[in-house]
């Protein structure tokens, strides 16, 4: 008896030790570690998830696609898998994804799982593979930047690389505005680990569709790079390009350059052609910049459009003697007819009558020796010598006259002679017209700086009659356009050389034309570098170019032809 309550007495006092030792676990867990031990459950329980965002599509100014993200899929073969033999699965496969059977076969006897057969297959060739019903096969879908205009706007949008990170144009340039901003989410999980949809943040799957459209139009783009491969391959040039910027806001409609690449195979390009040269490598302009030297004359009023000057064909600068092209001569000539005949002679004696540091403050003014801000990457500076060593000799002055001893980018002559055509301003060339959605309301606009007053509109409206004459009775015949007023100025400049002095058998030549005369409005710019042949100048090279371009810009942009009046012009 005794020991069955010994007994009872152990088995109670056990009982009670552990019913204490619960109760403690439990204050321990519930009350002391509750909040704890709760917060570690709810983090087992919720996943932080940054959703992907396919990359914002870029268009043109019509809502062309340029560039967008779609998915592509990468195709396996797992041959270990196959319940059909390696043979039949290889006849079914290969036509679809453009491969030879026997290869396919190869490929299957080598490895029994994980082979790589193809990569950045497209959606509706995905689908025909998936419909094959195959085990074995593995479609793993990603996203892949596409390029539908292939080499149309390359020099402009650019292209991504394998990490999805731009590495030319605006895709570079313009990161922030392309990728759209994903905020991390906080989502339940079952005790499976899937996720639980019922318990996703509001609006986790709504995507905004906002679109980066740009100023640039793809039927001009095209019109520009057929004028200038054809002139490329008549005259065997090493390279060209054209640049067309309406003057009143700076806005691009077309920039081309050739030979360019396919941004969609840009690891088969050559890498020298990531880098847009129109705003990347620096020339000599030559006499297209002779029209705002005589701007400049007739803003310090040294000279009036009437005033003549004497062409013997060759002047005495210090120590140097300068000559026209050809060491023609044009005797007695006014300063239209100085543009018409691109007189060197003529822009020397024009600039020796303004102080060279006069000259040289409002080069600078110009944006000489600065780079040109735009929305583009990888702009470089201009250059332009020092004030003391234009100003130690006369000249240096005489040479800048008719475009030589600095140089500047393409981009930045387009916006100086953008000037002359919107009455004396300076804009910003830019192609990011700015974010719109799919119906077309704009959700931003980049800020710009205002245009920067550099002449007067008497000033520039002189001469752009005078750059008419040299399309209707000088150097730039090629450019004209029946019942349209056109001014240009031709170019034919030579190369500078590396090691100093220029290239004997290198040129560039270059036509730059505005459109309309009497409303001045759009600037088109043609350059061809190096074209081979004894009538390679600015005239034959270049002009024609100006003139395709411009045939196709005038009814894309509605511009009514002029009834050119004999009183118009007086200096013709």
């Amino acid at each position: 008896m005794g020991n069955t309550r010994n007994r009872l007495l152990v088995v109670w006092a056990i009982l009670m030790v552990a019913g204490a030792g619960l109760a403690l676990n439990l204050y321990n867990l519930q009350i002391l570690q509750g909040t704890k031990l709760k917060d570690k459950a709810r983090s087992q329980q919720m996943v932080n998830l940054r959703p992907f965002m396919p990359r914002r599509q870029v268009i043109d100014r019509n809502r062309d696609v340029l560039a967008i993200d779609r998915p592509v899929y990468t195709l396996y073969a797992h041959p270990k898998l196959f319940e059909k033999s390696k043979q039949e699965v290889a006849a079914k496969l290969a036509t679809i994804i453009n491969q030879d059977v026997g290869e396919l076969e190869s490929k299957f006897s080598k490895k029994n799982s994980g082979i790589l057969l193809a990569s950045k297959l497209a959606e509706e060739v995905s689908d025909r593979v998936a419909g094959l019903h195959l085990n074995g096969l593995e479609l793993i879908p990603k996203y892949s930047r596409f390029y539908p205009q292939n080499e149309l706007v390359a020099d402009i949008v650019g292209y991504v690389n394998l990490d999805r990170r731009g590495q030319a144009g605006i895709e570079y340039s313009q990161e922030k505005l392309l990728e759209r901003s994903v905020q991390a989410v906080r989502m339940s999980r079952a005790g499976n680990g899937m996720l639980m949809p019922d318990y996703a943040p509001e609006g986790f799957s709504h995507a905004e569709d906002l679109q980066l459209e740009l100023t640039i139009d793809s039927r001009l783009q095209r019109a520009a790079q057929a004028a200038l491969k054809q002139q490329i391959r008549k005259f065997r040039a090493k390279r060209g390009a054209v640049i067309v910027m309406d003057a009143w806001d700076g806005s691009l409609l077309a920039m081309v350059t050739q030979p360019t690449y396919n941004p969609n195979e840009y690891s088969q390009a050559d890498i020298s052609l990531f880098r847009n040269w129109t705003v990347a490598d620096l020339y000599e302009p030559g006499s297209t910049f002779k029209p705002l030297n005589v701007a400049i004359a007739l803003e310090n009023n040294i000279i009036s459009p009437n005033d003549t000057f004497n062409d013997p064909g060759f002047i005495q600068v210090s120590d140097r003697t300068i000559k026209n092209a050809e060491n023609k001569r044009f005797g007695r000539i006014n300063i239209a007819q100085i543009l018409q005949h691109s007189s060197n002679i003529g822009m020397v004696q024009i600039i020796q009558k303004l102080q060279p540091a006069t000259y040289y403050g409002w080069l600078e003014r110009l944006g000489l020796g600065q780079a040109v801000e735009s929305d583009l990457p990888f702009i470089v500076n201009s250059q332009l010598k020092s004030q003391e060593q234009f100003l130690a000799t006369p000249v240096e002055a005489a040479t800048t006259s008719f475009g030589q001893g600095f140089s500047l980018t393409p981009l930045q002559l387009v916006q100086m002679t953008g000037a002359l055509a919107n009455g004396g301003k300076l804009v910003t060339p830019h192609v990011i017209k700015g974010l719109v959605d799919s119906k077309g309301q704009t959700h931003y606009v980049p800020t710009r700086r205002p245009p920067r007053p550099i002449f007067s509109p008497a000033t520039t409206q002189k001469v752009v009659e005078m750059m008419e004459t040299v399309v209707s009775e000088g150097t730039g015949k090629a450019s004209r356009i029946q019942g349209y007023r056109i001014a240009g100025k031709t170019g034919t400049a030579q190369k500078a050389s590396k090691s100093g002095g220029y290239l004997a058998d290198a040129k560039i030549t270059s036509f730059v034309g505005i459109l309309p005369v009497e409303s001045p409005r759009y600037v088109v710019l043609a350059l061809v570098d190096e074209p081979k042949g004894e009538n390679a100048f600015g005239s034959t090279v270049a002009a024609p170019i100006v003139k395709t371009v411009m045939e196709t810009l005038i009814p894309m942009e509605q511009i009514p032809p002029t009834q050119v009046m004999n009183s118009s012009m007086g200096n013709r």
